[in-house]
């Protein structure tokens, strides 16, 4: 699927989410930098896994898992 905006992006990941033949999607990161916090709340109550992948020509930046986890864990 092709989104052109953060917002459409988090709406078609959530409908892929409740759909129980999906186990994988793969997202570019240019689009999930504004939702982090949102694919994470879903990461947290979803069995899916959603995944950012480097968008052509992007720097690498590095992902803080712990900080995830304490997301997920509310702690």
């Amino acid at each position: 699927m092709i989104s052109d905006s953060p917002k459409k992006t988090l709406d078609e990941i959530k409908k892929l989410t409740d759909d129980s033949d999906v186990g994988l999607v793969l997202v570019s990161d240019d689009m999930t930098e504004s939702i982090s916090d949102e694919l994470t709340e879903l990461r947290a109550e979803k069995s899916t896994l959603v995944f950012a992948l480097p968008s052509a020509g992007s720097e690498k930046s590095e992902v803080d898992y712990r900080l995830m986890l304490k997301k997920i864990l509310g702690v």
